[in-house]
């Protein structure tokens, strides 16, 4: 769930105490806390303006998404996508605050691709759905922060992207 925790888990299961290395680890991950908070916190305050450009971009991209026949296509599918989208930035950003892909991995993957699969939504449109929220997201961010936040979204859309 986060590398404090993980560290901690693995030492005991061991019987040992913690490496050098493992410390050092710990102390990275914990300098980082201060941009960590500012990262889920622009993604945060920003989720409306983040899923608002995803969206439009994405329906830009794919118009078919939208077109009657579409997976978008009216009122209820649309809203059902960008609840969609509200709930993998919200993953991302327990990945970002944690330190680890963890959280998205069970909450965000581990039976996705199959639920999409099963109500007939096409993978290759939640693979790109899942890039321009990515790239709507690390716009607003500075450039350490996009270092920060960069690999949970590549996680996410790498999992996305692997076969059921």
């Amino acid at each position: 769930m986060s590398v404090v925790r993980d560290l901690i888990h693995q030492a005991d299961a061991d019987l040992r105490y913690p490496s050098t290395g493992e410390l050092r680890s710990m102390v990275e991950y914990l300098g980082q806390g201060a941009i960590r908070l500012a990262v889920v916190k622009i993604l945060t305050d920003s989720e409306k303006q983040i899923i608002s450009a995803s969206s439009r971009e994405l329906f830009a991209r794919k118009p078919e998404y939208v077109a009657v026949g579409g997976n978008a296509y009216g009122q209820r599918q649309r809203a059902q996508c960008l609840r969609d989208y509200s709930w993998y930035l919200r993953l991302v950003t327990y990945g970002v605050l944690a330190g680890s892909t963890e959280m998205i991995q069970e909450i965000g993957l581990i039976g996705a691709r199959e639920m999409y699969n099963s109500l007939g939504v096409p993978m290759v449109g939640m693979v790109e759905a899942m890039r321009v929220m990515k790239d709507s997201s690390l716009a607003l961010l500075s450039d350490d922060q996009v270092a920060l936040a960069t690999p949970y979204f590549d996680f996410l859309i790498q999992g996305m992207s692997t076969p059921a």
